[in-house]
């Protein structure tokens, strides 16, 4: 039994020693594979960094790291006290360079869930529940068409009579915000697969199932909507830029039964 017991330690003890002389061996063999190498020390990202995180308060998720210069882009940031109050721009990963052109200025950061106005438009937001926008499939930078229903009455009193019709109005109407309806920007939901960064989930700060869809259009065309979101109905589908156009005018019963 005391010979097993120190066989089994002595086992052990060479197993350890093994590898530690390992774990020198491949640090040996990285140092000899870096010398004659020139290189120079960049921030490498340690730990996930959310978008908009300012550079001031990443110290602690990247590390300074020796690479060689031939691996380096013209940007890498070697100091972040440079940078001042700019912030990242994407997500980033670790293991990554951080590199000068994933930060921006705090006041242009427009986050996932916000893409920038194109010029000559303007933007208006339509509150909808989550079953007139695709069920909440829908992204920032996503183009949508635009349903509308409308319902009117004609005459007075007994003789009067209503009329209801839905139109596919808008083609590819560019969306440039997604908020649940408490104004919070949305995010992409973890168990979502395949959901795009910024597109819309149900979790706590949707306060009552609503949507914000904020979309970008011309005067004209916003009146129309505006319109339509205050005495009608609106309907938004996703459609992408190679998306087929067209309608059948307005739809109402005689067209829906035929």
């Amino acid at each position: 039994m005391k010979a097993r017991l120190l066989g089994g330690i002595a086992a052990l003890v060479i197993a350890i020693a093994g590898t530690v002389l390992l774990i020198a061996y491949v640090q040996g063999a990285d140092a000899r594979a870096m010398a004659g190498t020139e290189t120079a020390e960049v921030l490498v990202v340690q730990a996930p960094i959310p978008a908009g995180t300012p550079a001031s308060e990443i110290s602690g998720m990247v590390a300074k790291k020796s690479l060689p210069k031939s691996a380096l882009t013209g940007d890498t940031v070697t100091n972040l006290k440079e940078e001042g109050t700019k912030v990242t721009a994407v997500s980033l990963v670790p293991g990554e360079q951080l590199l000068a052109s994933r930060l921006v200025e705090a006041a242009s950061f427009m986050g996932p869930s916000r893409v920038a106005v194109p010029g000559g438009m303007q933007e208006i937001s339509l509150k909808l529940p989550i079953e007139r926008v695709v069920g909440g499939k829908i992204a920032a930078g996503d183009t949508v068409g635009v349903f509308i229903s409308l319902t009117e009455t004609s005459g007075s009193g007994d003789n009067a009579a209503q009329s209801s019709g839905t139109q596919l109005t808008f083609h590819k109407v560019l969306v440039t915000a997604t908020q649940y309806s408490n104004g919070s920007p949305s995010q992409a939901s973890s168990g979502d697969a395949g959901a795009s960064e910024g597109s819309l989930s149900s979790n706590e700060n949707q306060s009552d199932g609503n949507y914000l869809i904020t979309v970008a259009s011309n005067s004209v065309d916003a009146e129309r909507m505006v319109y339509a979101a205050e005495f009608g109905k609106v309907y938004l589908s996703k459609e992408p830029k190679d998306a087929t156009e067209g309608n059948s005018g307005v739809v109402d019963k005689t067209k829906v039964f035929r």
